[in-house]
């Protein structure tokens, strides 16, 4: 059998390390990467008018928020937009995060488009220029990179073919990240719309895993210094049947144990329109059961950090501190539960309980 060249060392080295800050103990990822048109969509339910200026204004709230924000923040991932962007004071938001000790990232997908012959169901776009991308990005100040594809349950999905399809993406999408340096995080998130039970979500996303790891290997990706996010295993949002939070745990960490290899890592979670209490109280239960889990289990949020401090704030300079609190207080709670520390019930105030759940959501 023909043997295939490796990453070199000091390459290896380097993207190890760097995904093993991102989910070192008691830390998880913001999730910052939303395009134009989601923040419009979250700036026109709070009543904010979305302008370049309304956007900057809120990550800088964001990355700027109080000092122990670092104790369970490791990293965020950014939009292209963000990316570029600077504090009113002229820092850009790059250095601000470095200087504490925050790791910047970048979402490199480029959305979706259809597959043909197929029930509506659609592939990721964005590889045809994502070395040169790539490239830049680590000379800009990146050191992790994120790449989302979408599949959805129902009677004829997902299929085989897009399946298939959008593992080889992945695949594909990670080798090019850590040929230049940055550390690829493979998105394949399974959805909540639907009315599939928890079972059905179990199995589905235990193939997903299985085709993307498979795939993983057949385009000789470092593992070692690659992360997954994930849905957890959560029954369809149009469900009729109750499930416990352990109930959820359980399925996750079977579901993880069957299908992502112990070298990876770490595992970070998506929210999934869960509320912010869900996301919070299921991971820390996850990281609570019982069993062999090799791998780091913790948090990649967007909605889930980020609603309640977008109400508050408003988008009224005066709200900033107030808006920073709430952010501050999901962020330490989700630290917490990322090393199963979290005591429910500690925050409750606000909104945290309200579904998040967006239909067809797109980032």
């Amino acid at each position: 059998m023909a043997k295939y060249p490796e990453l070199p060392a000091d390459l290896q080295k380097e993207l190890r390390e760097t995904a093993e800050a991102i989910v070192r103990d008691g830390h998880g990822l913001l999730a910052a990467d939303e395009s134009t048109g989601t923040m419009a969509k979250r700036f026109d339910k709070a009543g904010i008018e979305n302008t370049e200026e309304s956007r900057r204004a809120y990550r800088e709230l964001l990355f700027t928020s109080p000092q122990d924000i670092p104790q369970s923040i490791s990293a965020v991932i950014l939009f292209h937009e963000t990316l570029y962007q600077k504090t009113k004071q002229g820092v850009p938001f790059v250095e601000i995060l470095k200087q504490r000790n925050i790791i910047p990232g970048i979402k490199t997908d480029k959305g979706v488009v259809k597959l043909s012959c197929t029930h509506g169901e659609t592939t990721t776009q964005g590889l045809d220029d994502l070395d040169k991308r790539c490239a830049q990005y680590y000379k800009d100040g990146c050191r992790f990179s994120k790449w989302r594809h979408t599949l959805y349950i129902g009677p004829l999905t997902p299929s085989a073919v897009a399946i298939q399809e959008n593992a080889n993406v992945l695949a594909r999408y990670a080798s090019i990240c850590q040929a230049n340096g940055l550390v690829p995080i493979v998105e394949p998130e399974v959805m909540t719309d639907g009315d599939h039970d928890l079972e059905t979500c179990e199995q589905v996303t235990t193939d997903v895993l299985v085709a993307v790891y498979k795939a993983l290997r057949d385009h000789h990706v470092y593992l070692e210094g690659s992360l997954l996010k994930v849905n957890m295993s959560l029954p369809g949002a149009d469900c009729k049947k109750e499930y416990t939070p352990q109930d959820v745990a359980d399925a996750t960490v079977r579901c993880l144990s069957r299908s992502v290899p112990a070298a990876v890592p770490g595992v970070v979670f998506l929210s999934g329109g869960q509320s912010e209490l869900d996301s919070t109280n299921h991971l820390d239960l996850i990281n609570k059961t019982p069993g062999r889990k090799p791998w780091q289990l913790s948090f990649s949020y967007g909605r889930a950090l980020q609603a309640s401090c977008l109400s508050a704030w408003k988008g009224e300079q005066e709200n900033t501190a107030a808006a920073q609190a709430v952010f501050a207080t999901r962020a330490k709670m989700n630290g917490l539960a990322a090393s199963g520390k979290y005591e429910k019930g500690e925050d409750t105030t606000g909104g945290a309980g309200d579904s998040l759940y967006v239909a067809k959501h797109a980032y």
